[in-house]
């Protein structure tokens, strides 16, 4: 006969190392999550049959009702963990019932007739294979899982199940052999060594059931991979075929501006010339004529600005800077007569003009953002309001400051003046496309620059330009210096 005290303290052992083992393969695989259902079922039979270890030769009906509740619930996580994992429909309100129905069997039975063992015998019975069918349902209707996988954890909740009904039924045709005898005797040690079989093989099953199932994982990822992985090369083949037609549009773009500016520049010649011709066919014409020729002077000025802007900024896209020793007093004379076209010159004023050495620059883009800045400066202005302009070194740095008394810009909008086609809110009266700030800053950007805007304490704005005295950094020397601090 097998000694049931050395038989309990061996499934103990087993099932208390097993859930262990649960535990530490739910915390490595978290993805994973039901495995913690599982692990809870180990958990909770190992602290069972430690109760049972713990009992002694005549226990309370407490302790009788509440060693086998712990067991009960330990299947019934087993049975939601298991349908958890296969993914499959959950009866947990069958194992609720069963646990409240095993709760009420055994007390009754332990308080009105404890000397009957065959009657929790019979209730043990039928819940374990209420629970024990429920996970044979489950399995059955699986196909997640490999079928010979399925039908020897299938064949072992079997086995479970017919033990038990031999118990119950040894106990109905020989009632004689169980009489008067404790549930944890040593008749009854052959029931806890076959659950110990149960235990280890149930066991086994899972741990190939969860191996399999990470293999599929697995299988499924790389799959998923090699998926996006194709999606991505398609896409970079998408993506390295419109970059060529961008290019292919950018280069006729900036052929057609070459063009348009070109073809530009002809007729507002012709007009020029034509109003100068008026100037000195008519040496004093009266104001309303005077009034319109200015009007055409200076038309044909702004025309030719932004010629010049849009001509600039095609040069620094190819990458030619026409670099040159900036000479302060020729720069300050070209702008000033470029205004004076548009008899608008009398208002500028012009201080610190003195000649700096040293300072590098592309020249026409200078002007183009030194002109950009004093014709918005006279355009937002009073018709009368002088518009200062000065030159300044500072911490090794070519400064220029364009200051007004005009509306300003309002405070909380600052920050965004200089974005592409934005304007002011004050601005709505006066005619502008938010394109002259944007491009002074890009142009400034190529030279390693810099534009401020600032309220004047009275009204008005003042912008404020630096450049370095080296001129810009070449594009090799940009590019290394940015992977080097990376």
């Amino acid at each position: 006969m097998i000694d049931l005290k050395t038989m309990l303290l061996l499934e103990f052992t087993t099932t208390a190392f097993m859930a262990t083992a649960w535990m530490l393969v739910w915390i490595f695989c978290r993805q994973i999550y039901e495995l913690k259902v599982i692990a809870a079922g180990f958990v909770a039979i190992a602290v069972g049959l430690f109760l049972y270890l713990q009992r002694g030769p005549d226990p309370s009906l407490l302790r009788i009702v509440t060693d086998n509740m712990v067991i009960k619930f330990g299947l019934v996580l087993w049975a939601d963990g298991l349908a958890r994992f296969l993914g499959q429909k959950r009866y947990l309100w069958i194992g609720t019932t069963c646990l409240i129905a095993q709760f009420v069997s055994w007390t009754a039975a332990v308080t009105f007739v404890p000397e009957n063992l065959a009657v929790r015998i019979h209730a043990s019975t039928a819940i374990t294979t209420v629970m024990m069918g429920l996970m044979i349902r489950t399995l059955a209707v699986d196909r997640s899982q490999p079928r010979f996988l399925r039908w020897i954890t299938i064949a072992l909740l079997a086995e479970y199940v017919g033990a038990s009904l031999l118990q119950s039924a040894l106990v109905h045709w020989h009632p004689a052999t169980f009489a008067n005898r404790r549930v944890l005797s040593d008749i009854n040690a052959w029931y806890f060594f076959q659950g110990h079989v149960f235990i280890t093989g149930f066991f086994i099953c899972l741990v190939f059931m969860v191996g399999m199932r990470l293999s599929m994982d697995l299988r499924d990822r790389n799959s998923a991979l090699a998926r996006e992985i194709s999606i991505r090369r398609r896409l970079e083949q998408e993506l390295s075929t419109s970059l060529e037609g961008e290019k292919t549009a950018r280069k006729e773009q900036r052929q057609l501006m070459r063009m348009v500016s070109h073809e530009f520049r002809t007729p507002l010649a012709a007009i020029r010339y034509a109003s100068d011709m008026l100037s000195v066919m008519l040496p004093n014409p009266e104001e309303p004529v005077s009034r319109r020729i200015r009007g055409i002077d200076e038309a044909v000025s702004r025309m030719t600005m932004l010629i010049d802007r849009f001509l600039s900024s095609e040069r620094q896209e190819e990458g030619v800077l026409k670099i040159e020793t900036v000479d302060i007093p020729a720069l300050v004379s070209d702008i000033q007569q470029h205004f004076e076209h548009a008899a608008l010159g009398k208002r500028l004023t012009f201080t610190g003009v003195v000649r700096l050495p040293g300072f590098q620059a592309d020249v026409e883009m200078l002007k183009t953002v030194i002109v950009n800045l004093i014709d918005n400066a006279l355009k937002y202005s009073g018709v009368t309001a002088p518009v200062e302009v000065d030159f300044s070194v500072r911490d090794d740095r070519l400064v220029i400051e364009v200051a007004d008394r005009g509306i300003g810009i309002p405070e909380e909008e600052i920050g965004q003046i200089g974005f592409r086609f934005y304007r002011a809110s004050n601005t709505s009266g006066t005619g502008g496309s938010g394109l002259g700030l944007h491009t002074c800053r890009q142009l400034l950007d190529y030279h390693d620059g810099g534009l401020e805007l600032h309220r004047r304490e009275h009204g008005g704005t003042l912008a404020r330009l630096h450049l370095p005295r080296a001129g810009p950094m070449p594009k090799q020397t940009k590019e290394r210096m940015t992977v080097e601090a990376e």
